[in-house]
């Protein structure tokens, strides 16, 4: 399989963009802090899939990292997106050293190829060239994308970025060393 990896222009952001993307993720157990402030597994069963509103908020939220200077980047089979990434150059952090991953995604029939772990190479890139000592990532807290972020190395955030927690409050914040 031929997977094409290169910066997204603006311009191509458009909903048509992600026709041939599958976001569906069937999720069953999940990371949650139990009593003690530290992780367990808990059963939670849900789909996690994207609508057509999804989709446009996503379109709307990646033009913004853009026009902020940050990045975002396209995994291509066929002429079509499989995966993307992005991520924001505004520091964040008490020193300013995260840069944020404010998304990393694959659809659902390529997981597991290595695609996200060359987008999330990109982005670290990326992260480097804006000045970031680190990565932040807000994750979804589902047991297979944990496995993979700790996969590559990422831990628990040293400082939880308050706007990232409240947002979504189940998430894992992870953090990445460039």
């Amino acid at each position: 399989m031929n997977v094409v990896f290169r910066p997204l222009e603006a311009a191509e952001l458009t909903e048509k963009l992600f026709g041939a993307f599958d976001r569906r993720q069937e999720v069953k157990d999940c990371y949650r802090r139990d009593e003690r402030g530290g992780w367990c597994v808990r059963a939670d069963p849900f789909t996690d899939d994207w609508n057509a509103e999804d989709y446009a908020f996503l379109v709307r939220c990646l033009l913004r990292t853009l026009e902020r200077g940050g990045a975002v980047y396209g995994a291509f089979v066929s002429g079509e997106l499989k995966g993307f990434c992005s991520l924001e150059a505004e520091p964040l952090g008490s020193a300013g050293q995260y840069r944020d991953l404010t998304s990393l995604h694959v659809s659902c029939e390529l997981r597991g190829r290595g695609i996200g772990k060359r987008l999330f190479a990109l982005a670290a890139d990326a992260a480097r060239r804006l000045g970031g000592k680190k990565l932040y990532i807000s994750s979804h807290s589902a047991v297979e994308t944990q496995a993979f972020y700790r996969g590559i190395g990422c831990v628990d955030a040293a400082e939880t970025v308050a706007a990232h927690a409240e947002r979504e409050p189940y998430d894992c914040q992870l953090e990445y060393c460039l």
